[in-house]
């Protein structure tokens, strides 16, 4: 199984590049938000691979990160979501994006997905939900600058909350409404229970 290539860039296209890894040339086909981040052509390049093995097929399909692959995995696990769709997915909404809008139930957002009907988009909202993390609703909610420690103040005060009969989507709202105003990483996790119970 290869988990990543690493080589020189011999051909560079929005949709796919082919990567010289030791004298072998190899088709990747990959999502526009990797591409924008890609090095200039004749230029060395890492990229993560997934790949796609039907019958008659073996197919590889490459990221610049983590997230986007691991985004593609999840996307393509639904039923009636293909590789072209996952990448679609990907090159039309970044990574976060996707995940704001699963979380939202953002059916508009996801039915903008070139190849993306509202059957389809109302099916992802339902099928991704489950596959966003707490801590990933958080990050996507939050923005990209949070850091670890707010990270885990604000996860460990949503467990808290929902162990406490909140609804999560309530309770973390009232969370990131806190965060809004000020540093959370300052504030005890109780300190933002307390807050979040008085309403405050």
């Amino acid at each position: 199984m290869i988990v990543f290539l690493e080589g020189i860039i011999e051909l560079k296209q929005p949709a796919k590049i082919i990567l010289n890894v030791g004298g072998v040339g190899y088709e990747v086909f990959i999502p526009l938000s990797s591409y924008d981040r890609l090095p200039l052509l004749g230029e060395s390049c890492r990229i993560i691979i997934h790949e796609h093995m039907k019958e008659d097929s073996h197919t590889l399909y490459g990221f610049m990160s983590e997230p986007e692959k691991a985004m593609f995995e999840a996307l393509t696990s639904i039923s009636g979501i293909g590789p072209k769709l996952g990448l679609s997915a990907l090159s039309g909404l970044s990574v976060r994006e996707l995940k704001l809008a699963v979380i939202e139930g953002d059916i508009k957002r996801l039915s903008s997905i070139s190849g993306v009907g509202k059957r389809m988009a109302e099916r992802m909202a339902v099928e991704m939900k489950n596959k966003v993390s707490i801590a990933e609703s958080l990050e996507a909610i939050a923005g990209e600058n949070i850091n670890s420690l707010q990270m885990q103040k604000t996860k460990d005060a949503l467990m808290a909350l929902i162990a406490l009969g909140f609804k999560e989507e309530k309770a973390r709202n009232s969370i990131i409404s806190i965060s809004d105003k000020e540093d959370i990483s300052k504030i005890p996790v109780e300190e933002i229970i307390k807050r979040v119970l008085s309403g405050k």
